[in-house]
């Protein structure tokens, strides 16, 4: 099913721009062909309908090429963050029975080492040649499998809606990582709706920055594909990479990690290029500061459209696009609507309710957990019948994410449920106070975090990285935060740092800086 958009965007636009990755630059009709010899050298070394093909790999067009060449296969594609500890690989690789690892050899020396403790990989691609590792038994080098593949007529009718495309495992945010089942129904019904929901178009171009191991940037795979824009790639997150990219490419549009965008209008040298191209930018993967997306549209000067989504719903939820009725309005009051999590995304049936599940009242103050459903909702977790039957309850995935909702229908997520801090008997939610503190003009980072304390339970627990020319002392932090917020939101602690915990990709890792601050205070 997913493989049919490549084949029918080739067959329509054989020399459209598909690929632009370095100095390798790819048609429609030359990325299909690439994608059929990866599949056909794929099946030559055992891979099979069902079986697991793992990816360990930065942005690039063989990353793009893996998950259409599992596709044709009918095999399941494990894309895996590349910045996970050896241990982790480990447990992932032989969690999902992968058999096939595509991979650089950089980001893999461990996995050498390791191969008695992975039964079920049979064989590792080598996207590059390898320098510090002896030739052994089971290991191919990529573009040499390419070439001694031999083209086959795609197989008609391999896979149903239902069968599985990926096997995504979460980033480990609230602790050990899950793994999330997506079908190709899931994935075409969602890249219809973005097509539908940010209007791509021939003319786009999409700048791969956000890790395709992820689906902050995965889904446009699809998505781009299907409207036969093009792909554009870089391997990882530079500031200075990024911009140059933009202005040579002509990049239309993206999507940043918040940490990302945060690096960027803060950037010295962001005004120095010729951003004209873009006409959207997408926010998404965590909660954004509205002092970042003011200073961003008026950098960037396009569009901007907050997300918000999960892994289990591949991935977007909600979308901050304004109403029609709503693009007359004055700056400040679209920029209210903007910075929200947005409405419903296209074909989602989203919730906000209580604990007792009645729904909150839409008045920006009643705080309930987003529950949603729909065909864009994964079936279940790979291997874990209980944690299925735990989050998803009569066909509604329970998010854990809790939100407010306003009249006009706009969501705004004020916590996950593990994040809320319980201080004095008030509910603290750390969104609220970290959009506080990313408007000090002397804060770059920040995470509100609650840690034990005697008297008030959890103590309010601000954890900051200055900005370089910043001058900061722990109660100017505390201080301003009370001049701006109820006393009892105000953190009673401030911890200043030279770094942020942050997951593959890029997130805070809020669970890391309870276990360090936690202990050590």
């Amino acid at each position: 099913m997913l493989y049919s958009i490549l084949s029918r965007t080739a067959e329509s636009h054989p020399d459209k721009a598909a690929v632009i990755c370095g100095d390798s630059h790819f048609s429609y009709s030359q990325l299909k062909d690439r994608v059929d010899r990866l599949a056909s050298g794929l099946e030559s070394v055992g891979i099979c309908k069902s079986d697991k093909i793992a990816v360990i790999h930065k942005n690039c067009h063989r990353f793009l090429e893996a998950y259409f060449a599992a596709a044709r296969i009918g095999a399941i594609l494990v894309p895996i963050n590349c910045r996970l500890a050896p241990h982790d690989f480990v447990y992932i690789l032989n969690n999902s029975q992968a058999k096939v690892l595509i991979a650089q050899p950089d980001l893999i020396s461990s996995i050498f080492e390791k191969r008695g403790e992975l039964p079920f990989l049979k064989g590792i691609l080598l996207t590059e040649p390898d320098k510090t590792n002896k030739p052994a038994e089971g290991i191919f080098e990529y573009e040499s499998l390419l070439k001694n593949a031999a083209r086959k007529e795609r197989q008609t009718g391999l896979n149903k809606d239902s069968d599985i495309g990926q096997i995504y495992y979460t980033s480990g945010t609230t602790g050990k990582p899950k793994g999330v089942i997506l079908t190709h129904k899931n994935n075409w019904v969602h890249a219809e709706g973005t097509i539908v929901e940010m209007d791509l178009s021939y003319s786009d171009r999409w700048l791969h920055v956000s890790p395709m191991f992820h689906l902050a940037d995965a889904w446009a795979v699809w998505s781009i594909t299907k409207v036969a824009a093009t792909h554009v790639f870089i391997p990882c997150f530079e500031a200075e990479l990024v911009l140059q990219t933009i202005q040579e490419h002509g990049i239309t549009l993206s999507n940043f990690i918040p940490t990302m965008l945060n690096i960027l209008v803060n950037f010295p040298e962001t005004g120095n290029y010729n951003l004209s191209s873009l006409r959207l930018i997408l926010s998404g993967g965590a909660p954004i500061a509205k002092k970042v997306v003011r200073k961003l549209i008026e950098i960037f000067g396009c569009d901007y459209i907050q997300t918000y989504g999960l892994t289990e719903t591949s991935p977007f939820l909600t979308m901050s696009i304004l109403k029609d009725r709503m693009k007359g309005l004055s700056f400040e009051k679209r920029l209210r609507y903007m910075v929200t999590t947005g409405r419903p995304f296209y074909n989602v049936a989203l919730k906000i309710v209580k604990e007792d599940g009645t729904p909150v009242v839409p008045n920006e103050e009643d705080v309930g957990e987003i529950i949603v459903k729909g065909e864009t909702i994964t079936p279940r977790y790979w291997r874990l019948p209980e944690e299925t039957s735990r989050r998803i309850v009569d066909g509604w995935l329970h998010t854990r994410d809790l939100a407010v909702v306003n009249p006009e229908g706009y969501v705004t997520i004020v916590d996950r449920k593990d994040d809320v801090i319980i201080s004095g008997g008030e509910n603290v939610y750390s969104v609220e106070v970290e959009d506080v503190l990313y408007s000090h003009p002397c804060i770059l980072e920040a995470a509100v975090i609650g840690l034990p304390d005697p008297i008030w339970g959890e103590e309010v627990t601000a954890v900051v990285v200055k900005k370089e020319s910043g001058e900061l002392g722990e109660e100017d932090v505390i201080k301003f935060c009370k001049d701006n917020l109820a006393q009892f939101k105000a953190p009673k602690r401030v911890i200043f740092t030279q770094q942020l915990p942050k997951t593959g990709s890029a997130k805070i890792c809020k669970f890391k800086l309870r276990e360090l601050y936690g202990k050590s205070g």
